[in-house]
């Protein structure tokens, strides 16, 4: 079966699921080249295999809320591949959550995970709970709830879940806690624990700093630098906000957030002090609007970031939200390089306008994998009972992201998918984490 028979067979039997269906056309279009180098990969039907997971573990969660009612939500854990490691990915908690969006997550993962380089295999879940405007003590119900479910199919060299969105800190130590409970094993089985009790440093930065250490190296090839320009960030989460930190400390100028109620600008660019402010805000649930009484600015009701003129747009809020309109306002505005701070944040659409105008384009699977690159490294000090430096951690990640970068420039060189100088990172990215995860499937035959 050629590429393009897999993708239409994926498009007729998941119609139903147009995120899942949108990030396979992705990689499946970019991968030609290498699919028809290696006959091997279409005699073991590789593509076929991988867009299939190797399970789907749905469960329904009963939980008390704070009134004594009984409440009921659904529960998934995908289980992609398990080729290069232990499953890995994040458990998002979000009304919006369904098998799609989890499905498409976890297929990004499987090559996220591969490009950087460390044993892991693709795996998310998460719930459609909504933890906004619930009391803690509702959030840890639901948590030793969702996980009196999950820890039958979890365990640090089964699968390894982490944080998403609605998943921070707090609620993966309340999932923790529960599983010790259960199982009485004190393992790496959940990452983004707190420090001191299993967690990381750099854990909480990994994601927004190791897309802006990718945007630094990708500049770096187009003989540029980040210092100066204008950054339009989206969110105003974990992610957006320290893209935010990271760009003023290598002297950029980021000059917005955002969240579901609209944009804030800030001419001046938001500085260190700005930036702890609105982590606190964030914090306490509330208004980011409350910035300008605070330190001037503008806020934008309703509106997203892509209006205003810059030099690097990182949208970081969530999938598709950028699409062909705001894609022609970034060109407008002389945006001149998209770093994708969520996953797919920009529709099919908006990542063929933006290249087509040779916007210099980051997709997220490449550009965010500093988050789960850094819960590898926590897996690894959770294994040896060690704890390392932050600036360790912070140099270890600078080098996973440096060599994402330049194997990802240097696949789209091979592959001829640069052209005057043009990387396409896209095919670049794809085509290395699908070769990591190919090789190891014909390797193993059939069981995989």
């Amino acid at each position: 079966m050629s590429i393009s028979q897999a993708i239409e067979k994926v498009e007729a039997r998941y119609a139903h699921q147009p995120e899942f269906v949108q990030a396979v056309k992705e990689v499946a279009l970019t991968i030609a080249p290498l699919y028809d180098a290696h006959p091997e990969y279409k005699k073991n039907k590789i593509f076929e295999r991988l867009v299939e997971p190797d399970r789907i573990i749905a469960f329904r969660i009963n939980w008390e809320n704070d009134k004594g009612e009984v409440q009921v939500n659904r529960g998934w854990r995908v289980q992609f591949s398990n080729a290069l490691g232990p499953y890995k990915g994040g458990v998002r908690f979000h009304p919006s959550v369904n098998q799609s969006i989890l499905k498409f997550l976890g297929f990004e993962q499987i090559f996220k995970n591969a490009l950087t380089g460390l044993p892991m295999g693709g795996g998310k879940g998460g719930s459609d709970f909504d933890p906004k405007g619930k009391t803690d003590n509702d959030i840890r119900r639901f948590c030793y709830a969702f996980m009196r479910e999950l820890h039958h199919y979890v365990g640090k060299d089964v699968d390894v879940p982490a944080g998403d969105i609605g998943v921070g800190s707090r609620e993966v130590s309340y999932m923790f806690a529960m599983y010790k409970n259960l199982t009485h094993e004190h393992g790496g089985v959940l990452t983004g624990k707190g420090v001191g009790f299993g967690g990381s440093l750099v854990r909480t930065e990994a994601t927004g700093y190791g897309a802006v250490y990718f945007l630094e190296n990708m500049m770096a090839a187009q003989n540029d630098n980040i210092k100066g320009k204008k950054v339009l960030i989206s969110g105003a989460g974990n992610v957006s906000l320290h893209a935010a930190e990271k760009v003023f400390m290598l002297g950029g100028v980021p000059i917005t957030v955002s969240d579901s109620k609209g944009t804030l600008y800030d001419e001046a660019g938001l500085d260190q002090q700005k930036i702890d402010w609105l982590k606190k805000q964030k914090d306490q649930n509330k208004p980011l609007a409350d910035y300008v009484d605070v330190y001037g600015g503008e806020w934008f009701a309703e509106q997203k970031p892509w209006q205003f003129k810059g030099d690097i747009a990182i949208p970081s809020a969530t999938q598709n939200e950028v699409n062909e309109d705001d894609a022609k306002l970034l060109v407008e505005n002389g945006v001149k390089y998209v770093v994708e701070g969520a996953n797919m944040p920009l529709t099919a659409k908006a990542v063929d306008y933006i290249c087509l105008h040779r916007v210099h384009f980051a997709p997220g699977k490449a550009a965010n994998a500093g988050g789960v690159a850094v819960s590898a490294l926590e897996m690894s000090q959770n294994s040896v009972r060690q704890y390392k430096s932050f600036d360790q951690i912070d140099e270890r990640l600078k080098l996973i992201m440096k060599n994402i970068h330049d194997s990802a420039a240097d696949a789209s060189q091979k592959y001829n998918q640069t052209e005057d100088g043009y990387i396409d990172y896209v095919a670049g990215a794809n085509i290395v984490g699908f070769k990591r995860v190919a090789d190891a499937l014909c390797a193993y035959g059939i069981l995989n």
